[in-house]
């Protein structure tokens, strides 16, 4: 990604800058909670071809412009999801030029979690999700 790693993290961390580039336009994410705290509720709302999708869930690691870490198997006050779909680990590592080595990972619980996810359209949301991130990053202004 060509830009390096802080802006990434604050478009990650920022609820006004997740909602601008997290789902793949023209769908969009109506709300956002961000507890930056281990435990803190990392909480968003996409409307989906007018269907809302709540997705409710807690950080795990947080290592500022290196690392984020979040599940739904938990929701605010380490409360167990009833149905957790996934955990996801967003890595950020300068690539000497300026730029960032962008990694995300998403595991899910079940394999059947997996395969419903890519039928969403995962591989393709995410990419898609990630340049929309790249040029979001790129606009800001340094901290």
């Amino acid at each position: 990604m060509p830009v390096p790693p802080e802006p990434v993290w604050r478009c990650w961390t920022t609820p006004a800058l997740l909602r601008r580039f997290f789902v793949p336009a023209p769908h969009a994410v109506t709300a956002c909670t961000i507890e930056l705290r281990v435990g803190g509720r990392f909480e968003t709302t996409f409307d989906i071809g007018g269907t809302a999708i709540e997705n409710k869930g807690v950080w795990l690691e947080l290592v500022p412009n290196r690392r984020l870490v979040f599940t739904d198997a938990y929701t605010d006050g380490w409360k167990p999801a009833p149905e957790p779909f996934l955990t996801g680990i967003v890595e950020m590592q300068e690539d000497g030029a300026g730029g960032t080595v962008y990694t995300v990972t998403a595991r899910h619980r079940t394999q059947a979690a997996r395969e419903a996810h890519e039928a969403m359209g995962f591989y393709q949301g995410w990419g898609t999700a990630t340049n929309q991130l790249a040029e979001l990053a790129r606009t800001l202004p340094p901290a």
